[in-house]
């Protein structure tokens, strides 16, 4: 793994309207890494790849991508750095009136002058990659959910990005899909000179795959470190989401009740 950064954020703040939803972020994307981003409900983990895409503009801090601050440089900028990323989104986000092979065709279309033949052959390379050679022509709606994911991932690569961003890949898939997809992520990074951002929940997948995984709660990194510090780490917010500890204690019933029956009362319901 090369000691390059792709990514450097600092001091990274935003907020939605008032709510100040990153609290001075500071943190590293390595090249050749698998960084995942881990965090309960509310910690920010998608505020933070929406700011790291540039698809949010931040309050304040800086986000440097390939070297280049995104935050200040034009839009035109941005979008030549964005040929450079690759996005798998949660839901696939496929067009449901193209093809397989259409989709993923799609950003070639778009960002190059690829005449049709070279384009369809670089599309169905990718997609033996992901394993769903001999599917181009489908549908996305005959697809099952591994599928669109891995679909998604094709379209996410078919450009050669030197940066991926997954999240939540394994959401709604079953055990075995997740891991294969789990496997597919390796195989990528052993394949390609990428690093890859996953955002996820799903801490069987996050061990799996993770070269460091940063943890977020409350808008502040609790940690950066190997799958192993995390897993060993002495802050009880963490030990807490590992151990799928709930938060809040169970609501006592007699306790809601009194409460719900007196302010019912005051109101003269």
């Amino acid at each position: 793994m090369g000691t390059e950064n792709r990514i450097e954020v600092e001091n990274l703040v935003a907020h939605y309207g008032d709510r100040a939803i990153l609290k001075g972020i500071s943190t590293e994307i390595r090249a050749g890494e698998i960084m995942v981003i881990m965090g309960g409900s509310g910690s920010g983990k998608t505020t933070f790849m929406r700011n790291l895409l540039g698809l949010n503009k931040p309050t304040s801090g800086s986000i440097r991508v390939f070297g280049k601050d995104i935050t200040k440089i034009s839009s035109n900028e941005l979008y030549k750095l964005r040929r450079k990323m690759g996005v798998a989104f949660q839901g696939g986000a496929l067009l449901g009136s193209m093809t397989v092979a259409e989709n993923v065709e799609l950003p070639l279309h778009e960002h190059t002058s690829l005449d049709d033949h070279t384009i369809r052959i670089m599309s169905r390379m990718k997609l033996e990659v992901v394993n769903l050679a001999g599917f181009e022509d489908l549908m996305p709606s005959e697809l099952s959910g591994g599928m669109m994911k891995r679909a998604a991932l094709a379209r996410s690569i078919i450009m050669d990005p030197s940066l991926l961003f997954f999240d939540e890949p394994s959401a709604g898939l079953d055990p075995v899909v997740s891991a294969e997809l789990d496997e597919l992520i390796l195989r990528l990074k052993g394949a390609m000179d990428v690093s890859i951002i996953v955002v996820t929940h799903e801490l069987e997948s996050a061990f799996k795959i993770a070269d460091r995984i940063t943890v977020l709660g409350g808008g502040h990194i609790l940690m950066t470190g190997t799958p192993e510090e995390v897993q060993n780490s002495d802050n009880q917010d963490i030990q807490d989401m590992l151990n799928r500890k709930p938060r809040d204690e169970a609501v006592n019933a007699e306790e809601y009740l009194a409460r719900l029956t007196a302010a019912r009362a005051h109101q003269g319901i």
